[in-house]
């Protein structure tokens, strides 16, 4: 799409990388992580649609759903085998990648994946109703209160009226993701796809966060050849932004299993 805003954070130019941010924040949170990471990598990272500096995503007819356009946005900046590094949505779309394409993954690190499919959990079927009723309703601001009183790290009321209006406008997009998070339209959990991926893979949580995302590690973990676990003491799902220097420490930890 045009209207995407690029990041790039210069690092070894032989270990080239690619992180994925969340829903309702933007590529800058990486900065930190980057800094914290000394060059090990040559970073890039992008806002998605309709977060940070990037334009609207304003689908034609025809267009992918939101999770898919994002997905080939990522995969358009792969030249060569990566690091890849995701959070949140961000995680789901990096494995979908990795189970698309293992051969293109030299690492992969996600930080509390969102694939609700992989553990199907009844706090979460109640939030989405919630979030599903007051956009039937037409009221976004309650939705993205309903959201971000579980996944962020912050409650609407507390952000200024024009951040208020982002957050109304992005729940759509947060809700569009739904039938790829929660049944798995993209198949990624499909048999004998996790257990392809021969990259080292580490899951990272924060010791607060919502009980789902251990069931879906869990999950994940069972399955990956090659993975390791991780977390963060004190942290919540917003770990990358709240806790970066634990967060980089771990992304080293796999850069150098890699």
């Amino acid at each position: 799409m045009s209207g995407l805003y690029k990041r790039h954070w210069p690092g070894d130019p032989d270990r080239p990388a690619l992180a994925l941010h969340c829903m309702m924040a933007s590529g800058s949170y990486w900065g930190p992580i980057a800094a914290a990471l000394g060059g090990a990598v040559d970073l890039q990272g992008f806002d998605m649609p309709g977060h940070g500096r990037s334009d609207d995503w304003l689908p034609a007819d025809g267009d992918p759903d939101y999770h898919t356009a994002v997905t080939r946005l990522a995969a358009s900046f792969i030249e060569r085998p990566l690091d890849l590094i995701g959070h949140s949505i961000g995680a789901t779309i990096a494995l979908r990648i990795a189970v698309a394409a293992p051969e293109a993954v030299r690492s992969l690190t996600l930080i509390e994946p969102v694939l609700f499919a992989a553990a199907p959990d009844a706090a979460q079927d109640a939030l989405d109703a919630q979030m599903q009723a007051a956009l039937d309703a037409g009221d976004d601001l309650a939705a993205a209160q309903a959201f971000l009183s579980v996944w962020g790290s912050q409650g609407v009321s507390a952000l200024p009226a024009s951040a208020q209006a982002v957050v109304a406008r992005q729940i759509r997009l947060v809700a569009d993701t739904g039938p790829t998070l929660r049944h798995d339209r993209a198949n990624t959990l499909r048999d004998g796809r996790l257990e392809a991926i021969d990259a080292p893979v580490l899951l990272i949580s924060g010791q607060d966060s919502p009980p789902v995302i251990g069931a879906i590690a869990d999950a994940l973990a069972a399955r990956l050849p090659d993975v390791g676990r991780a977390q963060v003491p004190g942290a919540g799902h917003m770990l990358p932004i709240t806790h970066p220097e634990q967060v980089a420490g771990l992304i080293a930890v796999n850069l150098d299993r890699a």
